[in-house]
């Protein structure tokens, strides 16, 4: 599964515009041209993170925990970033591993959590936490069935790979349940979400 994911996404992939057809007596298929689809978050900075969604992780003993995003941001200053996927390259080389590397430097300017979410189930988070060496410095969140994801209009729709619906890459400062800083990239893009991005709207 690893491998698949790792070849087919890489963890970058954009949206492309998607083909129409349409089959009647006497016609033949017509098919639109591709397009560019722009991607809008349904989500912007002073906004509140929806507070009843649940995601789960496994904690230190082992055991699979489950917390609502509500019960996870209040009255604390939460780093959030998300991944298209485990175990992907961008996301095991790059993300995850910059804010494991400035996870002190956050937690020094005032960072209580942090947290990375990706629409996969908490036994892919925690063993490509465990992996990477994030434990006890990033907690691993499974948005499963991508409710958040849908939930803040960041879902990344990969059908047309195999890979079903996953989330946008970002990263957002949450401050008692409220986004202060949304960088958010396009399709599966690096270029703003980093720990030195986030470090760099903290100072």
């Amino acid at each position: 599964m690893q491998a698949s994911l790792a070849s087919t996404a890489r963890c970058t992939a954009r949206p492309q515009g998607a083909r129409v057809g349409r089959l009647a007596m006497g016609h033949k298929p017509v098919r639109a041209a591709a397009r560019r689809v722009v991607q809008v978050s349904a989500l912007a900075v002073g906004d509140k993170l929806p507070t009843d969604v649940k995601l789960n992780y496994f904690d230190a003993e082992g055991n699979m925990q489950e917390v609502t995003v509500g019960s996870l941001t209040k009255g604390k200053k939460v780093v959030l970033f998300a991944v298209p996927g485990a175990f992907t390259p961008t996301c095991s080389l790059k993300h995850l591993p910059g804010f494991i590397e400035k996870a002190d430097e956050l937690r020094g300017k005032g960072v209580d959590t942090i947290a990375c979410v990706s629409v996969n189930d908490a036994f892919v988070m925690d063993a490509w936490g465990k992996s990477v060496g994030a434990d006890g410095k990033v907690l691993m969140l499974a948005d499963g069935s991508a409710v958040f994801a849908k939930a803040i209009g960041a879902e990344l729709d990969l059908t047309d790979k195999g890979l079903g619906v996953r989330s946008r890459r970002y990263a957002m400062l949450v401050d008692d349940g409220a986004v202060k800083v949304l960088n958010l990239e396009e399709g599966g893009a690096f270029t703003v979400s980093g720990a030195e991005d986030i470090l760099a709207a903290l100072s």
